[in-house]
């Protein structure tokens, strides 16, 4: 590599500028605009890609919407009335209230798309119930909610999957429905490291639900419990697309805890509006950036390059879907998920299909190594959330998160080379792939 070429030189400030502590997304504008400089091409390219890419993406607006949503569903109770279910399914058993966590992480993720949402939202929540009078220990609580929440994007809808599929051009309805049965895997994984964990550390069981209450509880929840089937049936039975279901999810949301709960003052709504549009715009910022640095990446050939390498590696599938795993999985204890969504993953696509991998199955792998490196120290993102929540220290929540990881990186493997796993449920609705 010649380390005085426009391109190791725009590489050279994206990463010293995110080093510096600049936003990864204003890194990558500024790596953008420098080799465009140095190359002697017009500069307003990185504004002219940043532009095509936003405004020829209606799948991009599904991002803020299903943001929006989680947003108003932990404002209006939604959430409690949740965990109140859960608890009512699972909370008898020992450890229960780590296996209501996961539970309702996977029925959460049917509403919101996002780890962040679920961690922050019904995360805490969870958090201080299972904290309270000292049934678990706080890491122990901050780290299986930091776990169980990374199942939120896995499960549709997923909003790394709309970005994968922005890359990939593949269909994000088919994405959505490769993720079901990987996101099931990880959650039974997770349910059995708490029951090991809940025996030999002697956790409690938690209180017995009423036979008195149990109608009531479900009643209650039903509205929430419904959303995840109006919004899948309505992509699935063709009557929407995953765009226009999140704008049905922000309002089917909005409208339960306004109409029925009853539960959603102007506050609420103002500060839900308030961090949305935080969410999002860092997210936004994170796309433009990519957007721009791919014209970069694409002018210097760098997936060829890549693929060429790799083929003269002469990998099998199976090899070179190992090599992809170890890659991201190191990758992401370093770098933000969706910089190396949006950033490496394009790279590998093209030999992902030279070697006839399916790009589905291809997605849902890249998604779930992503979702992984969330929780996977030193700068799991996840974990860093949680300990502040639970005001515990970190390295107390890594020691308790690594059994997690470990089922994590079972499931990982499964999918990886059994692709029946994730891409069974495509097929039954007719995904040709």
């Amino acid at each position: 590599m010649n380390f005085e070429s426009p391109f190791s030189l725009a590489l050279a400030a994206l990463i010293g500028l995110s080093v510096m502590g600049l936003p990864i997304g204003l890194a990558m504008i500024t790596g953008t605009i420098l080799y465009l400089a140095l190359s002697g091409q017009d500069m307003s390219i990185a504004a002219e890609q940043v532009l095509n890419g936003l405004n020829g993406s209606f799948i991009l607006l599904a991002v803020p919407l299903f943001i929006f949503s989680a947003g108003l569903m932990n404002a209006g109770t939604m959430t409690d009335r949740l965990l109140r279910f859960c608890n009512l399914l699972v909370g008898r058993f020992r450890g229960g209230l780590g296996h209501v966590n996961v539970v309702q992480s996977v029925i959460f993720a049917g509403m919101s798309g996002s780890a962040i949402a679920d961690a922050a939202g019904s995360g805490k929540v969870m958090i201080d119930m299972m904290r309270r009078g000292g049934a678990y220990p706080a890491s122990y609580a901050a780290a299986i909610t930091a776990a169980t929440a990374v199942v939120g994007p896995i499960i549709p809808p997923s909003i790394p999957m709309v970005l994968y599929a922005l890359i990939s051009d593949s269909s994000i309805g088919y994405l959505f429905l490769g993720g079901v049965v990987p996101g099931l895997l990880m959650a039974i994984g997770y349910m059995g490291i708490n029951t090991w964990m809940a025996h030999r550390h002697d956790y409690p069981v938690a209180e017995r639900v009423p036979l008195r209450d149990i109608p009531r509880l479900t009643w209650e929840a039903m509205p929430t419990l419904l959303m995840p089937a109006i919004l899948l049936g309505g992509i699935y039975g063709g009557v929407m697309t995953p765009t226009e279901a999140a704008a049905v999810a922000a309002a089917y949301a909005f409208l339960v805890a306004v109409l029925l709960y009853r539960s959603l003052s102007l506050r609420d709504l103002y500060r839900a509006v308030l961090d949305s549009a935080r969410s999002t715009t860092a997210i936004g910022m994170l796309i433009a950036g990519a957007l721009a640095f791919n014209y970069v990446v694409t002018s210097e050939n760098i997936p060829a390059a890549v693929r060429d390498l790799l083929a003269g590696w002469e990998l099998s599938r199976g090899q070179f879907l190992l090599v992809v795993n170890l890659v991201l999985l190191v990758l992401g204890c370093l770098l933000e998920g969706s910089t190396i969504l949006l950033v490496v993953v394009p790279v590998l696509i093209p030999t992902a299909q030279a070697l006839g991998v399916d790009l589905v199955h291809f997605g849902v792998v890249v998604v779930v190594n992503i979702m992984i490196g969330l929780i996977t120290p030193p700068y799991g993102l996840l974990l860093f959330i949680v300990a502040k929540l639970s005001e515990t220290p970190l390295l107390a929540v890594v020691r308790h998160v690594l059994p997690f990881i470990a089922a994590a990186i079972g499931a990982l493997a499964l999918i990886t080379y059994v692709p029946e796993l994730v891409l069974w449920l495509p097929r039954q609705l007719g995904y040709q792939g």
